[in-house]
């Protein structure tokens, strides 16, 4: 069987962030700091690390910041190397590799997740693809939850989507699956409810911001019709898609952060900190000194 690689990238990323405002009034919250990169960056960074090329921005009129940042800042770079800082230099030029191509897409309407990575079939077309929410930070260490991902994806060439344990109390903020284990990371779909109360939820078992998809969800996403909330829902879509060929979950090996959420977004600031080359030392006793103050 010729094996078909996963050579694009979609990022959602046309939300309105009204968790964040007013924050995110004038500036995506794709374009909120952990620590000195925004989350963006990290998304896109760790698609590059797992081999994608193409890197695909559903978006909004208000989203502007964002391809900005991956853009080239002519004037940036010449005031940075008028003044001898080619650290920072080097760091611009190189947010994304050469081999690495942006293409942003309009999503004309808000019409939910699922709606957001069909704008991006005409980009994709019949190949595999990824999916990442920017808002799920996730900490992989050495190897990245996509680079994990895509690795399983070579052996089993179907669809498969990253899952996580979560709070039985807090199933209905989740989309949930219920299914067969293969081994301890791996298994196999026999469905999947969007955001179901802890009493009907088939499993503790949610899904996280990643996704590998193959082609035929795009038909699926064209024929389902708006689900909860009014929206059309990628979860909706896996589950059609289910009843003709598997899916996979996956069950990767890392952190998550939830920077859809304020706790989240502080957790994965101060986690992030105290791994950073240049902070660790002076944060991790600014938190002694604080924790000595207030507790």
């Amino acid at each position: 069987m010729n094996k078909k690689k996963i050579r694009k990238a979609v990022f959602p990323v046309a939300g309105l962030g009204t968790r964040f405002l007013p924050a995110t009034k004038a500036s995506p919250k794709e374009m909120l700091p952990i620590v000195d990169k925004p989350l963006i960056q990290y998304a896109a960074e760790e698609v590059i690390a797992a081999g994608i090329e193409q890197l695909i921005f559903v978006t909004s009129s208000s989203k502007r910041a964002i391809e900005d940042h991956f853009d080239k800042n002519q004037e940036l770079e010449d005031e940075l190397s008028r003044r001898g800082k080619n650290q920072y230099l080097d760091m611009i030029r190189h947010i994304v590799p050469q081999k690495v191509s942006c293409i942003y897409i309009r999503q004309p309407e808000a019409l939910g997740l699922g709606h957001a990575v069909l704008c991006a079939k005409p980009v994709v077309g019949d190949e595999p693809f990824a999916v990442i929410l920017a808002d799920d930070l996730i900490d992989g260490k050495d190897r990245p939850c996509l680079l994990q991902m895509v690795e399983q994806y070579q052996e089993y060439q179907h669809s498969i989507i990253a899952v996580e344990e979560v709070n039985p109390n807090e199933t209905n903020q989740y989309g949930i699956i219920k299914a067969d284990f293969v081994n301890n990371q791996i298994s196999k779909l026999n469905r999947i409810v969007e955001k179901p109360a802890p009493a009907d939820a088939p499993s503790n078992l949610g899904v996280v911001g990643r996704y590998l998809l193959n082609p035929s969800i795009f038909n699926h996403l064209e024929q389902i019709g708006r689900g909860a909330g009014g929206e059309i829902q990628l979860t909706d879509a896996i589950a059609s898609l289910l009843m003709e060929e598997s899916v996979f979950s996956y069950q990767f090996e890392g952190t998550r952060y939830d920077c859809g959420s304020k706790l989240g977004y502080l957790t994965a600031t101060i986690n992030y900190a105290l791994q950073h080359v240049e902070l660790s030392d002076d944060f991790r006793n600014f938190l002694r000194n604080c924790c000595r103050e207030h507790m």
